[in-house]
């Protein structure tokens, strides 16, 4: 695609009279998506490995999520798509089926990462009303992912809106929890005299980068902005110093307030307990309600893509053309397709087994993104050893956590395979059918 074209698609892109995204309500949705699948379902897992280093965890893991912000980030300024991430893996490999396999692991881990997340909500409303049992906690995670279903349906600025008053409340409440924890933590408990072996504390990057996930959620946010050649790389900037800051403070104020034992067994109210010693029963009670409202956004923000991306990959041909109509002129089928996945994976299957299989998934895929970007380097004028030292991370990343974890889970291994053949054959039994490819959208 020729510059000159870009420029005027950008510029055609400011509509009179249109409603357009911010660059807040943006940078939010990436938040809002980081935040809820990370912190609150983490620190847990997390601990596990790297003991009480896991904050050094999360500086590692948000060294990664700023080296490959950065490469979305010139990517997103020279091709602004509503296809986000998948629009660079187009342009950095051709309309085939490279960039259709990983268009297919994208929606399917989206899925995954969302259901989790769902999971975690229906975890803390089913505590915070006293139920117990798996049946409670599957209701209200269908509920969550129902709900917020239809709230993408009435529209993407108003999940942006609705998106930015739960990451206030969220934000500002963790950065409360950060204060009064720090204030009155017990330093030995974070003695690097106590951290597991540095392999250990690099396996663990995995998982925490989980946590960062959400930041590519905001490169599909490019067609609801004004001008996003600007905004999406200081939305980008936005969302990931935003989160990288809360991960790290808030994982410094729970180990240095429980033990790691205790943070293992609380599990994913670890930082409800943490705030017990400092604020009693009320900050156990504050922290719960912060984390249904972290979920919530997640989920938001999860189901937030679908729409946009099963509309440009049909329409590049990608996907098939169903996955861009609109029931009764209204209803995305690609976002009812993503709920039902979610609702499925909800349902039938306890998806805490599988964190690590989203994270392995997304590490491949930002992998090849680096690579595809490498190969159009000349045309986004990203630089070289930025680019290089984004790939070299996260490729690091991945290989020493499936030979450290993941070869020891050989159910997680099934999954990871299951996912890549499924996104294989989906693409192969299309493109059997599939028209040519109309001109690539933006």
């Amino acid at each position: 695609m020729a510059p000159m074209a870009e420029a005027s698609e950008g510029a055609a892109a400011a509509t009179p009279g249109r409603r357009y995204v911010s660059t807040r309500e943006a940078a939010f949705i990436g938040v809002g998506s980081m935040v809820g699948a990370g912190i609150f379902s983490l620190l847990g897992s997390a601990g596990e490995v790297a003991g009480n280093a896991v904050w050094l965890s999360f500086v590692l893991a948000g060294i990664i999520a700023a080296l490959q912000g950065y490469s979305f980030a010139r990517l997103g300024s020279h091709y602004p798509s509503a296809g986000g991430l998948l629009e660079y893996v187009n342009k950095g490999y051709g309309d085939g089926h490279v960039a259709t396999a990983v268009a297919w692991l994208v929606f399917w881990t989206n899925a995954i990462v969302t259901a989790m997340v769902a999971s975690s909500f229906g975890s803390y409303a089913a505590s915070a009303l006293g139920l117990s049992g798996t049946a409670p906690l599957k209701a209200f995670a269908v509920l969550i992912v129902v709900v917020m279903t239809l709230l993408n349906i009435a529209g993407s600025t108003f999940v942006a809106k609705v998106q930015s008053v739960i990451v206030f409340v969220v934000v500002g409440i963790l950065a409360l929890f950060s204060v009064v924890t720090l204030l009155n933590i017990d330093p030995a408990l974070l003695s690097p005299s106590l951290y597991p072996p540095p392999r250990d504390i690099v396996s663990s990057v995995a998982l925490t980068f989980f946590a960062f996930l959400g930041f590519g959620i905001v490169t599909f946010t490019a067609r609801d902005l004004r001008e996003p050649a600007i905004q999406l790389p200081r939305a980008m900037t936005i969302a990931i110093g935003i989160a990288a800051a809360v991960y790290i403070a808030v994982s410094l104020g729970v180990f240095g307030t429980l033990t790691v034992d205790e943070v293992i067994a609380a599990g994913p109210t670890a930082i409800a307990e943490a705030a017990k010693p400092v604020l009693g029963d009320l900050g156990f009670w504050l922290m719960t309600v912060t984390a249904l409202f972290a979920t919530s956004g997640a989920t938001n923000a999860g189901l937030y893509p679908a729409i946009g991306v099963s509309e440009h990959l049909a329409l590049t041909g990608q996907f098939p053309p169903l996955m861009a109509r609109r029931l009764a002129g209204r209803v995305p089928v690609g976002l009812l397709v993503s709920a039902v996945a979610i609702v499925v994976l909800v349902v039938g299957h306890d998806l805490s087994a599988i964190a690590s299989i989203g994270s392995a998934v997304a590490l491949l895929i930002f992998c090849m993104v680096t690579i595809g970007h490498l190969r159009i380097r000349a045309d986004t004028g990203a630089n070289l050893v930025l680019l290089v030292l984004a790939l070299a991370t996260a490729g690091i990343s991945l290989i020493v956590f499936v030979f450290t974890t993941l070869i020891n889970e050989p159910a997680s291994i099934t999954t990871l395979a299951i996912i890549l053949a499924l996104s294989i054959g989906l693409d192969f039994a299309w493109s059997w059918r599939r028209p040519a490819p109309v001109a690539s959208a933006s």
